[in-house]
């Protein structure tokens, strides 16, 4: 749980700000949270994230190990905007099941439970979430999702973590033509495999690189995969894998 950080931005222009910036349309926030990522210019990923209305500001709860990057690059964006980044004091409480009054439906998919942001202290329901994120082939920021991640290569369209009609963002243009003009050859899939394998080993068929496999949870398991390469003799460190 202590790897998320609950940032606080605040201000007149803080939605407009957030608007120009990130992957999806900030206009959700009326109906609870957002999910969304921020880009480099070369449409390349930056770090994923999940904006909460609260009152007249809006809380950032991102990936700990990118807080202080994307805080620093916000803040070089910001130029003359009347926005303010500070640490809200908030707390990430999620789990599944009934949510209690106050917490948010994780937009990604419903089987990812609720999100409860409070100056309680941090609380997990014990969820197995890794074996949620398989079932549904969900990235994780450090995990599947990297500096060399395109965004609808790792799903987010069907995340809900992307609008195609919001407008301009950073990285929106070549986003839009992976979308509009091209056939995606790789991306995340679901795989089932014989055994556990290291996260991070490669896959192979016969002696081509196929891709790379992650998560894994229950035989089941997430892969970023060159589509063109999969075949059903594929392995990763000797153990037989199929792409789902």
């Amino acid at each position: 749980m202590s790897n998320r950080r609950i940032m606080r931005l605040e201000g007149p222009d803080t939605r407009k700000f957030l608007q120009d910036l990130v992957t999806n349309d900030v206009a959700g926030l009326d109906d609870g949270l957002v999910y969304a990522a921020l880009l480099t210019p070369q449409g390349k990923f930056l770090t994923d994230f999940f904006l909460a209305p609260d009152g007249d500001s809006v809380l950032l709860d991102l990936p700990e190990a990118a807080a202080d990057a994307t805080i620093k690059r916000l803040t070089m964006y910001k130029l003359r905007a009347d926005v303010t980044i500070s640490e809200s004091g908030r707390h990430l409480q999620r789990g599944t099941g009934t949510p209690p009054e106050g917490a948010y439906a994780d937009p990604r998919h419903p089987d990812m439970g609720w999100r409860m942001y409070s100056d309680a202290p941090e609380s997990d329901d014990g969820t197995d979430w890794d074996a949620i994120r398989v079932a549904h082939c969900i990235p994780e920021c450090g995990i599947e999702l990297s500096e060399d991640s395109y965004i609808l290569e790792a799903g987010f369209e069907a995340l809900n973590g992307v609008d195609f009609r919001k407008g301009c963002y950073v990285g929106q243009e070549v986003t839009a033509r992976m979308k509009h003009k091209t056939e995606l050859r790789k991306g995340l899939r679901q795989v089932s495999l014989d055994a556990p394998v290291p996260v991070g080993t490669l896959i192979l068929s016969g002696e081509k690189p196929v891709g790379t496999v992650f998560t894994q949870s229950g035989g089941r398991g997430i892969a970023y995969l060159r589509f063109d390469r999969i075949s059903d003799d594929m392995t990763a460190d000797g153990v037989a894998m199929l792409a789902e």
